[in-house]
């Protein structure tokens, strides 16, 4: 099968403010590998969270419609970064294919706009660097190998949920080797999968912090020395909330956190300066200097 050499991307609204870390690392790690994308011109939110509701379909057209600027791009692949972005628009397109009723509903409502019925392919991150790159010939063009670094991968809810639009199957690997790819050693954790506190740290904070302080203990006793991560409101319920957990759940020591993207930048020997570390929470930065890492990238 070819490959379509113009891929679409969509950032997503947290991307350009509280997450440029994930961004910019991103985009600078993709001019590094050879591969060009481009940005939607005329993007709007895409819900943030999949309407599962029957009678709820005016959620679903904010999604459609990023879609739609797609194919007007002329492209017919477009790839996010922020796993919530890529859950929505994702399970959005998989109902524009296949439930006929609802296309023509939300169709008929965007009159405006070209009609629509699932044709563009809807990609993560990780999956373009698996298809497009692969892990061997991603191994070849790292600089700085991250011997050493062992890192728990957490997937959280919407990479791997529900299966019809998962990244990888039911027992994933794709992080892993990603990471091992990077040359750094993925630690594998019971709380992977588990549910970070999502919006539950906004609305019921005590919850939230629950269930963030699952996840970090989990880590913590498995041996990792940091946490990966793809999604934004991951980072800032284990990122930018935990000292605030941390004080609340006692015996939880500090657990550095990474965009998956900034690991992939200092691997490929990026300057520091396209991550953002001191978007990071802490310890983050201080860990990658000690084992030299970035040292080495700016060598």
């Amino acid at each position: 099968m070819t490959t379509p050499s113009k891929v679409s991307y969509y950032p997503g609204c947290t991307l350009k403010t509280k997450a440029r870390n994930l961004e910019e690392s991103a985009l600078g790690a993709l001019a590094a590998l050879g591969i060009e994308v481009e940005e939607l011109p005329r993007w709007n939110c895409c819900g943030a969270v999949f309407s599962l509701a029957d009678d709820d379909l005016i959620r679903h057209v904010a999604p459609v419609r990023d879609l739609i600027r797609v194919t007007q791009q002329g492209a017919t692949q477009v790839v996010t970064i922020c796993s919530q972005c890529y859950n929505t628009l994702a399970r959005a397109n998989l109902l524009m294919r296949e439930d006929e009723e609802k296309r023509k509903t939300l169709n008929l409502f965007m009159e405006e706009e070209p009609d629509y019925a699932g044709e563009v392919e809807v990609l993560h991150y990780l999956t373009l660097l698996r298809e497009r790159v692969g892990w061997d010939a991603l191994r070849e063009k790292v600089k700085v190998p991250l011997d050493g670094l062992k890192v728990a991968t957490f997937y959280g809810c919407t990479l791997l949920r529900p299966q019809v639009v998962a990244i990888d199957g039911p027992n994933p690997q794709v992080f892993e080797d990603f990471l091992r790819a990077l040359g750094a050693t993925p630690v594998p954790f019971s709380a992977a999968q588990e549910c970070c506190g999502a919006y539950q740290g906004l609305v019921h904070p005590v919850e939230g912090g629950r269930r963030a302080a699952t996840v970090l203990e989990s880590a913590q006793r498995a041996g990792a020395e940091a946490l990966v991560l793809s999604c934004p409101l991951c980072d800032y319920n284990l990122g930018a909330r935990q000292p605030e957990v941390r004080a609340a759940h006692s015996g939880i020591e500090p657990v550095p956190t990474f965009y998956f993207t900034q690991l992939l930048a200092v691997a490929l020997g990026l300057e520091p300066a396209v991550c953002h570390f001191e978007l990071n929470g802490e310890g983050a930065l201080k860990l990658l200097e000690d084992k030299e890492y970035v040292a080495a990238a700016t060598a």
